[in-house]
């Protein structure tokens, strides 16, 4: 329903529960209605028959009536190689002032990451409450704590994924961390001297319902969160008011509170992003210049290199490996491929090696008395290594097929396992395949992802009481664990976007967004004949430089509403939605959505035909006083690109120059996207923002 109304007397739920009277028929409301928004925002989630959810879209002032959802989590060295180091310059006294609030599976209070040694009292401006339940006590780090749902009792954290990213974004400096002596170093986050407000919105199973995320949109905002950060995402594409976090990030963003979200884990099937709305930060992820390998040594003597966290050493021992017959199901007379691994006869792989086709079979193989597991992964999914729960790896194709044949040819077959190594990757940072993919399939003029961050084999503190491979059957526990996921990429850009805060406290979150974008690093590898910043975003954030921008393309609250009003909404859902009164006239202007001043420009054009195009755009000046920006280009094949003016002179801070991007061409080939980028340089600054030409039919 939108904004909450500004008379005193109004009361949401008596409301909600009147609205609900009309479309029941006799039945009671209040057993009925799941939950009011009424904090930050004004909204409810009922149980609806789909006659009923007709009946009250049909009323007045009711912008839109969705289904629920489930949502799912989108899974230290990483700041040192983003060039964060720990002395980088720091204002300690706003940072600490400065809360961020994490929608995640809760948090383990007791991990040294949330230690309160040093703070001072919390700050005043802070709303919030310590409602943590059962056996979850706050301090003056975290220093708020809710929980929704799921038969959740506490805001405690049992599954890990929280606590990772809550460390992340904004955990401690902690010494001497490793995961059982590996990746040994210093713990910390992004900025280690703000506060946390953890906002449980997730079971300890990883399922996370729209209903509690709206809930916890709506109280973070009224608590007083600085930034926002939500490793969570849907299963499926909706619009912008279907989606719950698309929702309360915009309230959010009223308020001047920046949402950070993670693009998903679908990749790399493009359109596949599950942030899409304007004003959420949506971040893919990218890999660090620190790998984890497995080698495994076979009988003959072949060493082959494969991936995995393997903690177990070998000692020396060469463990048996198991013939194809072990892949079978005596007692139900089923043969069983060693591509599936569904079914092991536990007398033949008993203490033995398992070759299996796919790459999350360990708690089968675990379960039936198998020593360790070595799997086959296409080469391209084969680009990040995860925590086994016993001696494990996952080799490329055409190494599992020299084992394979090492097995079928030899009579005693035998390897060895070794515990995993860290190398140097050079190639860093890429792309992993599992990172979500644009063009954005609800508003393709927003480029999505926004940016990408560190998310691959990340070190963070974890739930001591979650198992750390995910499997039921794995009792190790672990105070810090790695993981790898879009959701520890989001809590660096939320942690970076903190950082930035703390320096410009009065920047809007679109200026926040826009100085990370505009300063990003280019970002390596190929992508499918589809521009890299489908996969990538602006690049790779670059903590060094997003002080100090130069330019900033800011958006506001009507802006953003002006642009809704374009894609197609209608005056009264604007009303709603924002109180604007902005009159909505006749149908859309999608020509027009292009024009919201986003640091990306996207392009839709139709195949096959000539396009003429004007983007406009408007820049701030934070930097120098006095300074020029001039314009350079990197042309695009068959296609001209002007920029007017190519010089803007700037004389005051926060003066403000507008130009226009106008593209000149037609599709000369099959390629269905083309990508370039604008620069503004005054010799110091360079002010970056991506150009896609994009095909749509």
């Amino acid at each position: 329903m939108g904004s909450l109304p500004n008379e005193i007397s109004y009361s949401p739920n008596s409301h909600h529960l009147s609205m609900l009277e009309q479309v029941y028929d006799g039945s009671n409301p209040e057993n009925l209605l799941v939950q009011s928004y009424k904090r930050s925002f004004n909204g409810f989630a009922a149980m609806l028959n789909d006659h009923q959810k007709e009946r009250l879209l049909g009323m007045k002032n009711v912008v839109s009536v969705f289904p629920s959802q489930t949502f799912r989590l989108q899974t230290t060295r990483s700041w040192d190689f983003l060039g964060f180091p720990q002395s980088i310059k720091r204002d300690h006294i706003v940072e600490n002032d400065l809360v961020v609030g994490v929608l995640d599976t809760g948090l383990w209070p007791e991990s040294e990451s949330f230690n309160d040694k040093g703070f001072g009292p919390i700050p005043r401006k802070w709303r919030g409450v310590c409602a943590g339940g059962a056996n979850f006590t706050c301090n003056k780090k975290v220093i708020g704590a809710r929980f929704y749902g799921n038969g959740s009792v506490s805001a405690r954290d049992y599954n890990g994924h929280g606590t990772h990213t809550s460390s992340t974004a904004s955990g401690r400096e902690v010494q001497g961390v490793s995961l059982d002596g590996l990746a040994k170093g210093t713990a910390r986050g992004g900025v280690p001297n703000s506060r946390i407000a953890v906002y449980k919105v997730c079971g300890d199973d990883g399922a996370c319902y729209d209903k509690d995320i709206l809930a916890a949109f709506d109280d973070a905002i009224a608590d007083g969160v600085d930034i926002l950060t939500i490793s969570v995402g849907g299963s499926l594409i909706i619009g912008l008011l279907q989606d719950v976090i698309s929702i309360g990030s915009f309230h959010a963003m009223e308020k001047g509170i920046l949402t950070v979200q993670a693009v998903g884990n679908d990749g790399p099937d493009p359109s596949s992003v599950a942030s899409v709305a304007p004003w959420l930060f949506s971040v893919g992820a990218t890999t660090i210049d620190r790998k984890f390998i497995d080698k495994l040594i076979l009988g003959n003597g072949n060493t082959f290199i494969g991936k995995s966290v393997n903690l177990s050493p070998s000692n020396g021992t060469k463990f048996p490996i198991a013939k194809r017959n072990a892949q079978s199901c005596p007692d139900q007379n089923i043969n069983i491929t060693p591509e599936t691994c569904g079914c092991l006869d536990k007398k033949m792989v008993k203490g033995k090696i398992v070759l299996c086709g796919i790459a999350w079979a360990d708690e089968k193989m675990y379960e039936s008395g198998a020593f360790g597991s070595i799997k086959n992964v296409a080469e391209y999914k084969n680009d990040f290594s995860y925590l086994t729960m016993m001696p494990s790896l996952n080799l490329d194709t055409k190494d599992y097929a020299l084992v394979q044949s090492y097995t079928n040819s030899t009579k005693y077959p035998v390897a060895e396992i070794l515990k995993s190594e860290i190398f140097h990757d050079v190639d860093a940072p890429k792309v992993p395949h599992f990172s979500s993919r644009g063009p954005n399939p609800v508003v393709p003029e927003i480029m999505k992802p926004d940016v990408s961050a560190p998310g691959v084999e990340i070190l963070a503190a974890y739930s001591y009481q979650a198992s750390p491979s995910d499997n039921v059957g794995d009792k190790r526990r672990f105070k810090y664990s790695i993981e790898s996921g879009t959701s520890m990429a989001c809590p660096h850009i939320a942690g970076i976007a903190a950082y930035v805060k703390s320096f410009h406290p009065n920047w809007s979150p679109a200026a926040i967004k826009s100085a990370i974008m505009t300063t990003a690093k280019s970002v390596n590898g190929t992508y499918n004949n589809s521009p890299g910043e489908f996969a990538y975003g602006s690049g790779n954030v670059n903590p060094q430089k997003v002080l100090n921008p130069g330019l900033i393309y800011d958006i506001s609250k009507e802006d953003y509403v002006k642009m809704l009003c374009n894609y197609g909404f209608d005056t009264n859902q604007i009303k709603q939605i924002s109180k604007e009164n902005l009159t909505c006239i006749g149908n859309s202007h999608r020509s027009l959505v292009k024009d919201i001043n986003y640091p990306a420009l996207v392009i839709p054009i139709k195949p096959n035909k000539p396009f003429n195009v004007q983007i406009h755009r408007t820049v701030t000046n934070v930097g120098p006083p006095n300074s020029s920006y001039k314009a350079t280009v990197i042309p695009i094949p068959n296609i001209k690109i002007i920029v007017e003016p190519k010089l803007l002179s700037f004389k005051t801070l926060n003066e403000k120059q507008s130009f226009v991007v106008t593209l000149i061409g037609k599709q000369e080939s099959n390629q269905t996207a083309f990508s370039s980028s604008l620069v503004w340089s005054d010799g110091t600054h360079n002010v970056k923002s991506p150009i896609i030409v994009q095909i749509i039919s």
